[in-house]
């Protein structure tokens, strides 16, 4: 049954036929920038297509991207989807036990390799008989590649209109628990959910620029930056990386932004490091308006946090120096057809708002889980119709998250339903409360509370930049000070007794996901023993 809404594919032959000349797409390199017009990148995408056609794959083969962004990735995304199959992105950061999962579980063909973390043990993860194509930043052997594809095959030249219900994606979530499962998107979502996102954005009030840095593996800035400049017609800018990111994000000066909790922090910190909190205090408006600059958001009309918890402190600093930080709220098997604060540019720290428009249903279970239902549904999770039935409701997405409604209608997540834990005084312990309160330490950086069977909770954690500039003694006596005012405002039953501090949780270590979720069981798992050693010998605990 073809659908009435337009395809991205549809989308990509208007531009290529009404703004040719049209820059989509910017790449740096060492801060100089390659500029691609629709017209330019049209020519790749067909050549590829033509490629991977030749390769006579069946339709609907599944065709993996396994790489950090650049300018390559939404190119070999248009030109799977033109070939008549089905894109299955990979992590960049992905260890190489789930990438094998995947690529088997998928039975991926063919595999499109750019910069990844894991490329020196690359031969662990690929399957025999799968075909490597490189892109830019491959660091492994490859059959082929995208630059001896553009010189060896004439562009595709046919545009068909595929079908609305075929699936044009398999996303595969984090796998913070168990394997990853395979979401299955269908072509007739982006086209029922991208308008009204890019609305919510505000894209189309005047010159539309993104700038991409986080992996377009993952589904939200997919669907953000990949899918809304796609229908929104708005040009993506790219980061080479980490050394030259400040320099790159404040040439762009970007109109929308998205990043995740992580990067607002280090903002902060890198501000604070300039300019002590008593002499922000005392900053006019147009000093907090050059700071927005500094930071490269000088011009940019939606700036959204998401896929974690944003700090309330880190969130309200931002609406201090009147950068309106709005948090956003969706998963992978909604498309992220969400939640957001739309609706004016006053956010309040720590709520999500409301639904992004008047399509999106959100309810409360008795339980207090949250579920959704909206046309940005998926279709399934692939191979696994047993967990698909798990987690529908009829026709209810259930989250597993945890929330509330304020009086306005505003949606809190308060937190995950499976990770509410009970002490040995029976009393239940939900632990992003407490791990929000922490969060207002200027020398801690990620927190994880368990306490499973202790008579108290406890909160494991790291510190920031400025916590390690500190002197032990020093750092001892300002956690403690932390810990008493946090136990100050609780209920006693969840009084933290002991704060230890470890190192860094990292996707490398396998303690966060690709996501940059904490694995929260590979964490408790990992310090259980140690906990127990130090549980009655003082308060503040450093297990390095």
């Amino acid at each position: 049954m073809t659908t009435t809404v337009q395809t991205p594919l549809e989308m990509f032959y208007r531009w290529e036929r009404e703004t040719p000349e049209k820059v989509y797409l910017r790449q740096p390199k060492n801060l100089e920038w390659t500029e691609l017009t629709w017209s330019d990148v049209a020519n790749r995408v067909r050549r590829i297509a033509a490629f991977l056609r030749a390769k006579q794959y069946p339709e609907g083969s599944r065709i993996a991207i396994w790489s950090s962004n650049s300018m390559d990735w939404p190119i070999v995304d248009l030109a799977i989807m033109l070939a008549g199959h089905i894109s299955v992105p990979i992590y960049p950061g992905q260890d190489v036990e789930s990438a094998h999962y995947i690529f088997n579980h998928s039975g991926a063909k063919l595999v499109f390799c750019g910069d990844f973390d894991q490329h020196a043990r690359a031969t662990e993860a690929l399957v025999d008989g799968m075909d490597t194509v490189a892109m830019l930043g491959c660091k492994i052997s490859t059959d082929v590649s995208l630059d001896e594809i553009y010189q060896t095959f004439e562009p595709y030249s046919d545009s068909p209109v595929p079908d609305g219900e075929d699936i044009f994606t398999i996303i595969y979530t984090s796998g913070t628990t168990g394997n990853p499962k395979g979401v299955m998107h269908m072509y007739q979502t982006p086209g029922h959910v991208v308008p009204a996102l890019a609305k919510a954005f505000r894209l189309g009030d005047g010159p539309d620029d993104f700038f991409s840095f986080l992996p377009m593996s993952h589904a939200a800035e997919r669907i953000v930056v990949e899918l809304c400049s796609l229908y929104a017609n708005a040009t993506i800018s790219f980061s080479e990386g980490l050394e030259t990111f400040g320099d790159e994000i404040r040439s762009v000066q970007p109109t929308l932004f998205f990043a995740v909790p992580r990067l607002w922090v280090k903002f902060k910190e890198g501000v604070d490091a300039k300019l002590p909190p008593e002499a922000q205090a005392q900053l006019t408006a147009e000093q907090k308006a050059g700071i927005a600059q500094m930071l490269g958001l000088g011009r940019a009309r939606f700036i959204l946090t998401g896929s974690a918890p944003c700090p309330r402190d880190v969130q309200d600093w931002f609406l201090d120096k009147g950068i309106a930080l709005r948090d956003g709220y969706g998963m992978t098997e909604n498309f992220i057809h969400g939640i957001a604060w739309t609706r004016d540019d006053q956010p309040i720290s720590g709520c999500v708002g409301q639904p992004m428009d008047d399509s999106i249903q959100v309810r409360l279970s008795d339980t207090g889980e949250i579920q959704f239902k909206s046309k940005g549904l998926m279709k399934g999770y692939y191979l696994d119709p047993e967990k698909t039935e798990e987690v529908f409701d009829d026709g209810w997405y259930c989250t597993g998250d945890s929330g509330k409604f304020d009086e306005q209608g505003n949606l809190w997540v308060t937190g995950r339903v499976s990770e509410v834990f009970k002490t040995s005084k029976g009393k239940f312990i939900v632990p992003t409360r407490l791990e929000t309160l922490f969060g207002r330490a200027p020398t801690l950086a990620q927190f994880c509370c368990m306490g499973h069977g202790l008579d108290q909770p406890i909160v494991l954690a790291t510190l920031s930049e400025l916590g390690k500039e500190r002197g032990r003694e020093a750092l001892q006596a300002e956690l403690s000070t932390a810990l008493d005012e946090i136990n100050a405002e609780v209920p006693a039953h969840e009084r933290v007794s002991d704060l230890f501090i470890t190192d860094e949780w990292t996707i490398g270590n396998a303690l966060l996901t690709p996501t940059m979720k904490l694995k929260r069981k590979h964490i408790e798992d990992q310090y259980r023993e140690l906990v127990q050693q130090h549980l009655g010998k003082g308060r503040i605990h450093f297990l390095d």
